[in-house]
């Protein structure tokens, strides 16, 4: 299995998604079909779903937000952590990825828990409305980094307080080290850290699992 980490030990990181009980094999059955994939790199580690899956039984999760599905692996591992009533709203623009997607929700039994919309997210985000429709408990930002900041800042709408925003890829194998690095994706994802650190809504955190997590509790 290929580490997900660029900080990492080679070793160590093996130790790190060998040592805690095996995930799902569905799961594992698309990160092989998934590593085929010249973007494979895109999925979140073993590691990282399991962390997530943690995160969303620790405050009771049961309406969780994904913004970027990619092949899926991170909403099928948190279908998986939801409960039998849970509801996961995927926002994506590929059917290519997606439909992979589908097959491995299939193939787990979580396919109706899971309400995909294909489409810009941004503007699947705007029709939704926080004053008429249940909060989300939990969300995870893992789409186009330019576009990161106005998902932070929509996602904080339509998640409850006491709710988490989970951020992917805010290390970017290193590049948000590199004050020379002025790449859009780069200062977007500086950006939004920034933004989270003196955001008083929220308490953040920056985990440096996989490419880099930012996790953020909205206040109560």
């Amino acid at each position: 299995m290929t580490s997900k980490s660029a900080f990492l030990d080679s070793a160590v990181a093996q130790y790190v998604q060998s040592a805690i009980a095996p995930e799902h094999h569905v799961l594992g059955e698309l990160r092989a079909e998934t590593s085929r994939y010249e973007q494979a790199r895109m999925a979140i580690g073993p590691e990282q779903g399991r962390f997530m899956q943690l995160l969303a039984h620790a405050i009771g999760a049961r309406r969780y937000l994904e913004i970027g599905v990619f092949t899926g692996s991170s909403s099928l591992a948190m279908a998986l952590a939801l409960p039998p009533d849970g509801y996961i709203l995927a926002c994506d623009i590929s059917e290519e990825y997606t439909a992979v997607a589908r097959r491995y929700w299939k193939a787990a039994g979580v396919e109706g828990k899971i309400d995909l919309r294909l489409g810009p997210a941004l503007e699947t985000l705007a029709k939704l409305d926080p004053q008429t429709q249940p909060p989300f408990d939990m969300s995870f930002i893992d789409a186009d980094k330019e576009n990161v900041v106005a998902y932070y800042e929509r996602a904080l709408e339509l998640v409850r307080p006491g709710g988490l925003i989970l951020v992917d890829n805010v290390l970017w194998g290193g590049a948000v080290a590199d004050e020379s690095d002025r790449d859009e994706s780069t200062q977007a994802l500086r950006a939004v850290t920034t933004a989270a650190a003196h955001d008083a809504r929220v308490e953040a955190s920056l985990l440096p699992i996989c490419d880099g997590l930012l996790i953020c509790w909205k206040k109560t």
